[in-house]
């Protein structure tokens, strides 16, 4: 009895075996598809632009905070109290004026960049399902600093997913 329940123990362990040496398993690095693909780039190109196009109205609004400044030490023993007054109001409507900018700017820039980020996620999870599916994978992991702590190359499919996912966004 005891040898009928061994050998059926082991014929068990042997069809596990070969059930997980059949299985095919991969890992995209989203972070480098999101870097490195096409949509990517020009995600990061397009708010590289409005930064820089924000940097330069924030440049222009601290100059011109500079020379209110200036002109509120320069002239501010010669101005009546009230014209005295009436300048640091001015600038001190103007210094929150330029402050709501700053962090208005600040915002919308992080949320068009996270637009673009899930835009691009949901696009790619699409196309690495529709791959795992065609290529008959059991099972595609995510490879992030905190979850994949070791994988072979052999099964890194993040090449093959930006060489897809560029195909794919170049026929739209």
């Amino acid at each position: 009895m005891k040898r009928v329940l061994v050998l059926l123990l082991c014929l068990l362990m042997a069809n596990v075996t070969l059930a997980v040496a059949a299985d095919k398993f991969g890992y995209v690095d989203l972070q480098r598809v999101l870097l490195e693909s096409n949509s990517g780039k020009v995600a990061k190109e397009t708010i590289s632009k409005k930064v820089q196009e924000l940097k330069a109205q924030v440049n222009a609004k601290q100059d011109e905070l500079k020379k209110l400044k200036g002109e509120l030490e320069n002239q501010g023993v010669m101005l009546t109290p009230d014209a005295k007054a009436q300048k640091e109001r001015e600038y001190q409507q103007k210094l929150k004026d330029f402050q709501r900018f700053t962090k208005d700017s600040q915002d919308q820039l992080q949320q068009q960049d996270s637009q673009f980020t899930h835009r691009i996620l949901r696009e790619v999870l699409d196309v690495v399902r529709a791959e795992g599916k065609k290529e008959g994978y059991t099972m595609i992991l995510e490879k992030s600093e905190s979850s994949l702590i070791y994988a072979d190359k052999s099964i890194d499919m993040t090449d093959q997913v930006i060489k897809l996912y560029n195909q794919k966004s170049k026929k739209k």
